[in-house]
């Protein structure tokens, strides 16, 4: 490990036989907004292209960092957390959206009564130190006037949204697709406070595809194999949700396998939605929630956003 990542960052990649050996860092533990990721690995479709790619879980810093210094070629990422970083200079670019529409929000136990963000004063949110965290929920409860100084934030640690909201912690940020399924299948029942909800801007993406300038400057075609083959394991898990589902669990045998297979259905049709193809980026989208992070005092500076993502690796 200690070797790799010496490699990694020394050269950017490494060469195993004839093929490139490169590193993505998810964004948290695996689950079904990575099935495309494990198909694209386990099927041979990064390998067909000359790659070798080999999937870690993040720092509790997240991914972004590793991506922008150069310690991962590819990462897991999100516009909100992205944008941020982007303003603090780092250099990393989103290369496809993951999933088209914004499919999170804060969730609670419906015993907690937390139905819209300026409920949100006077409670605990558990989350896992980022900034983006504390910008989203300001902007949600701007709408509403409600004070955001009212939200503790304390930091979630490993434990699951199960284990946390029954201690000292009343809501966290949760991917429906993933957590609200289990809930589903829990029978706990819980209210949702969908960005989405309260402004269309808020449609942004999250996850996407990340790496770096320098990748993409020096390395286009690595960057290309890469994107090629993960939109060819996307389309996979798109078009067959119960083989991808079993994919996955075959590839992280401590999954839950009834929440996996009721996970992956609910969110194979929304990998692309209503876009053209998988991955797609709209400059709207981007401009779009930089101006509501702008309005909402969350953003400082200006930032060019077609800086920020690029659609040209996607397959034509």
């Amino acid at each position: 490990m200690v070797l790799a990542a010496t490699l990694l960052l020394t050269g950017c990649g490494s060469k195993k036989g004839s093929l490139q050996e490169v590193t993505l860092v998810l964004d948290w533990t695996p689950n079904t907004n990575h099935t495309g990721l494990y198909a694209a690995r386990d099927q041979g479709l990064w390998e067909k292209r000359g790659l070798k790619v080999n999937i870690i879980q993040p720092p509790e810093t997240g991914s972004d960092a590793m991506v922008a210094s150069n310690a991962a070629e590819f990462g897991v990422g999100a516009q909100e957390s992205m944008m941020l970083a982007r303003e603090q200079g780092l250099p990393i670019v989103s290369v496809a959206a993951i999933i088209q529409h914004n499919t999170s929000g804060f969730a609670s136990p419906a015993a907690k009564n937390i139905k819209e963000p300026k409920d949100f004063e006077g409670k605990t949110y558990g989350g896992w130190g980022s900034p983006a965290e504390q910008a989203v929920i300001q902007s949600l409860m701007n709408v509403q006037s409600a004070n955001v100084d009212k939200v503790t934030f304390v930091n979630a640690g490993s434990a699951d949204f199960f284990t946390a909201v029954k201690k000292d912690i009343d809501f966290e940020w949760i991917f429906y697709g993933w957590t609200g399924i289990e809930a589903e299948l829990r029978k706990e029942p819980i209210n949702m406070v969908y960005l989405s909800d309260y402004s269309k801007q808020l449609d942004y993406y999250t996850p996407l595809l990340t790496t770096s300038e320098k990748m993409i400057k020096d390395k286009p075609d690595l960057v290309r194999a890469f994107v090629e083959g993960a939109a060819e394991g996307y389309q996979y898990a798109i078009d067959n949700p119960d083989a991808a589902a079993e994919l996955l669990l075959k590839a992280v045998p401590e999954l839950n396998a009834d929440l996996v297979k009721a996970s992956q259905k609910w969110l194979s049709p929304k990998y692309k939605d209503d876009a053209p193809r998988w991955g797609e980026q709209k400059k709207e989208v981007w401009s779009g929630y930089g101006d509501w992070m702008t309005k909402n005092g969350l953003l400082k500076k200006e930032l060019n956003y077609d800086e920020m993502f690029t659609t040209e690796f996607l397959p034509k």
